[in-house]
Parts: C-alpha cells; sequence; structure tokens
C-alpha cells in the first residue's frame, strides 16, 4: 500500500511539474519582467529603501493592519523554511550543482510576479468583519476580474487549504520533529504536543500576533545563519569558484549525485531547480500576497516593490547560501575526502547533507542547522496558518475563521507523529496546483499592471525633475 502511495505521488508530482507548468511559470515571469522593462531589477534598491521607510504620508493612520515591514517579515516567514535547507541540499542530490542554476532563474524572474501579486493584492483588497485588511489572489480574481472568471478564485482558495496543510504544516512540523528526535532522542509525540501548543498560541491571537513574531524572528535567524554560513564560505574560499563552475555547467548538462552521479539529463536539473525554487520562494503561488494586502500602505506600487525583495533575500542570498556551502565544504567518509554533495544518494535527507557540510565547516555548524531548520519551519507553520486561515474564510465565512485555526494545530500534531516517505512529492505537487490560477489570473491583468507601474514612474520622474529645478 505505502508502495502504490508512493508511486502515486511521484506520479502526480511529475505530471503537475510537467512542461507546461514550468512554461506557466517560467513563461508568467519572464513576460512580467519585459512588460515590466526590467523594473524590479532595476527597482531593488528603491525596494530596500521603502522597505525602511518612515514618510508618514506610505502608511495608513488607521492601524487597520500591519506595517510593510511586518508584512515582508510575514511573508519571508512563509517562505523561509524547509526549503531553504533540505530544498537546497534534495535539489542538489536529485538534478545536480545545475539545480541551483535554475533556482537563481526562477527567483529573477520571479521578482516581477511576486511585484504583481503584491500590486494586485494591495489594489484589490477587503476589510475582513473585524475590521482588518484582507486579500490575497482570491480577492483580486474576485474584485478585479469579471464574475466568469470566480471559480479560479474558489479553485486557489480551495487549493490554498489543501497546500497549506499540506506543505505548511505536516512538512515542516515532520521536519522539526526528526530533527529533535534524531539529533536529540525527543519523542515525536514530545515534539507534537510543544509544538501544537506553540502554533495554537501565536496563531489564536491573529495577524498582529504573527507579525510580531516574525518581525522578530525571520530577520534574527537569517542574519545567524548568513553569519555562520560567511564563516564557512571564507574558511573554503578556495573552493568557492569552482563550485560555482559546476552551477554553471551543471545547469546544461545536468550531472546529479543521485546514483553516483551517472548524468541525470538536463530536465532533472531544470524541474528540480524550478519546482524547488517554487517551493523556497513561492514566487507564483500567491500566498506572500495574502500577507501583504494587510499592509498599511496607501500606495500598490510601493507594497509591490517592497514585495519582490522577499525573493531575493529567500532564494538568491540564503538558498546560494546554503548550496555553496554544500559544494565548497569537503568530509571525509570511509578514509575518503571529497565535496559533501558527493556522498548523497536518494536515500540521504537533504537536512542530513546540509548538517553535516556545516558540521565540517565549522565547529557547532551542525547545530546552527538544526536550530535554523527549527526556526524557520516553526515560523513557516505560522505564516501558512494566516494563508490557510484567510482561504478557508474565503470559502465559507468569518464565522469559521477558529476552526481552521485549529484546523492547523492538528494537522501540525499528525505532521510531527507521522511517517511522510512522499510528502515532498504531494507538496510541491500541491504548490503547482495552486500557483495555476494564480498565474494566469495574473497574465489577465497584466495590461492594468503595465499600466499602473508606467503612470508610476512617470509620477516619480515628473516629482525629481521639480525637485531638480
Amino acid at each position: 500500500m505505502e508502495a502504490m502511495f508512493a508511486a502515486f505521488a511521484n506520479w502526480l508530482n511529475m505530471i503537475v511539474w510537467g512542461p507546461i507548468m514550468l512554461v506557466l511559470l517560467l513563461g508568467t515571469g519572464i513576460y512580467l519582467t519585459i512588460g515590466l522593462k526590467f523594473m524590479p531589477i532595476r527597482r531593488l534598491k528603491a525596494g530596500f529603501q521603502s522597505l525602511f521607510s518612515k514618510t508618514s504620508n506610505t502608511h495608513s493612520s488607521a492601524h487597520d493592519g500591519i506595517t510593510p515591514m511586518q508584512s515582508l517579515m510575514t511573508a519571508l516567514s512563509g517562505t523561509i523554511g524547509a526549503g531553504n535547507i533540505i530544498g537546497v541540499a534534495s535539489a542538489i542530490l536529485i538534478g545536480g550543482p545545475g539545480a541551483i542554476f535554475w533556482m537563481w532563474m526562477t527567483a529573477l524572474c520571479g521578482m516581477a510576479t511576486k511585484y504583481a501579486e503584491a500590486l494586485m493584492a494591495v489594489r484589490y483588497r477587503a476589510k475582513s468583519e473585524d475590521g482588518f485588511l484582507i486579500g490575497g489572489p482570491m480577492y483580486y480574481i474576485k474584485i478585479g476580474l469579471p464574475k466568469k472568471w470566480l471559480f479560479l478564485g474558489v479553485s486557489y482558495a480551495g487549493m490554498m487549504v489543501i497546500a497549506g496543510l499540506a506543505t505548511g504544516h505536516m512538512v515542516q512540523a515532520n521536519a522539526i520533529s526528526v530533527v529533535l528526535n534524531e539529533n536529540f532522542g525527543i519523542s515525536k509525540w514530545v515534539t507534537a504536543t510543544a509544538l501544537s501548543a506553540l502554533v495554537f498560541a501565536v496563531i489564536i491571537g491573529g495577524l498582529k500576533s504573527i507579525a510580531r513574531m516574525a518581525e522578530f524572528t525571520v530577520p534574527t535567524m537569517s542574519i545567524l545563519y548568513l553569519l555562520f554560513g560567511s564563516a564557512i564560505l571564507i574558511m573554503n574560499a578556495g573552493q568557492i569558484p569552482t563550485a560555482f563552475l559546476l552551477i554553471f555547467e551543471g545547469a546544461f548538462n545536468g550531472t546529479a549525485a543521485v546514483g553516483g552521479f551517472a548524468g541525470a539529463a538536463i530536465t532533472a536539473a531544470i524541474q528540480q531547480g524550478i519546482s524547488r525554487g517554487l517551493y523556497s520562494n513561492e514566487a507564483g503561488t500567491g500566498s506572500a500576497a495574502i500577507a501583504h494586502a494587510s499592509s498599511e500602505t496607501k500606495d500598490p506600487i510601493v507594497q509591490g516593490e517592497i514585495a519582490m525583495l522577499g525573493t531575493v533575500i529567500d532564494t538568491i542570498i540564503i538558498c546560494t547560501f546554503t548550496a555553496l556551502i554544500i559544494l565548497t565544504v569537503q568530509i571525509d567518509v570511509g578514509g575518503i575526502r571529497q565535496a559533501a554533495w558527493l556522498f548523497g544518494d536518494d536515500g540521504n535527507a537533504g537536512a542530513i547533507l546540509t548538517s553535516q557540510a556545516f558540521s565540517a565547516g565549522i565547529i557547532g555548524g551542525g547545530y546552527v542547522v538544526i536550530v535554523g531548520q527549527i526556526i524557520f519551519s516553526f515560523t513557516t507553520i505560522i505564516a501558512w496558518s494566516l494563508y490557510v486561515e484567510r482561504a478557508g474564510v474565503f470559502l465559507t465565512s468569518e464565522k469559521f475563521k477558529l476552526i481552521f485555526r485549529i484546523l492547523s494545530v492538528a494537522l501540525v500534531f499528525m505532521g510531527c507523529v507521522g511517517q511522510f516517505t512522499t510528502v515532498w512529492a504531494f507538496g510541491l505537487a500541491s504548490l503547482g496546483l495552486m500557483a495555476a490560477p494564480n498565474l494566469i489570473a495574473l497574465l489577465i491583468k497584466s495590461p492594468e499592471i503595465f499600466e499602473m507601474t508606467r503612470v508610476a514612474q512617470e509620477r516619480r520622474l515628473e516629482l525629481q525633475n521639480q525637485n531638480a529645478e
């Protein structure tokens, strides 16, 4: 029975992440990037400036949402998770170093996608019964498109609930329980009880509680992870050029570690890079737009520029650090000293490979991975609890909000104690199914996205000319 379940999961994942989805995902990102005249790349610095701006004309005084910084941290808490540790290592093991190149491509195209998602989320948002700003793909489909497209919003919300409970809860909770059990001998039942209680304590407070938690934990853990990673890379600086060479060469010949690096097809590198890249930064799924829609901002353009930073921080920076450490650090196995990734096989969990590389790279490095995975996975659970709640309320009503919170806690408990050998396959498949309605909606709304951006750029140019005079 388990073998049949695993076979079905792998089959579904291959179907979802076939040529059609890859073309839709990358094609939408490329189309939006070109249509925006590469604005996301050109306005990257401005995005960071807007993030830290305290100007009074940017934020609402109604306090009916969260700050732009909190919205980005909440969105990042949903993206920086197991995918940055397990996903990167698994992508290298299955698709080879070249998979990282395709993760980068997904991220670069994803900047425009994230920008468009947040822009539409702020442009077409509503207020909940308790007065808070709410939005996301299901809302900009419902409000911004003709009624004939409402089925896209409904299907998106439905898949959001399924994907959230599977990937945002069970996958992340399982990763935490496995790490604690294997490294400290802590019973999965103990982890399940404690983690469920912690999750409930945070999400019962709603949006404000989640945002405050994310604003502190995400930047703190990210900085610590990058500091330790930088120390390892400095000590292995001589291997960094070789690592980049492996990435660029592997992108077009598909060398992989699995099966004795027998030469995986280029399609494996592309598929792993794009699917794991999406799993990591979620550009195209529209999930982060739910967090950005709650920002106390008056300007959709500004929030869009802030939103695109998430892809850069998550994939271009954090995932790249993980990948370079795995590709540069050398470990000894049976008297043989080689790069960590060469000892991997398809039975070697991504978290174990990353932990081995960190442990060999710096004293106590293994604990950095352990703590990072626990905190990153925990924050991901919290963010996805918000997403599941928002999607669930969209499908039902506000009076069922508590039920979806309880459902999130229950799935966290199940994720800790269950055995999920095929959970990654189902997780990736569900994200792909969720992305499709969102990407279609963005393509339909693309003329409006381009026009709003053009008008905003012209307005900025006028202001610059006036100030110059």
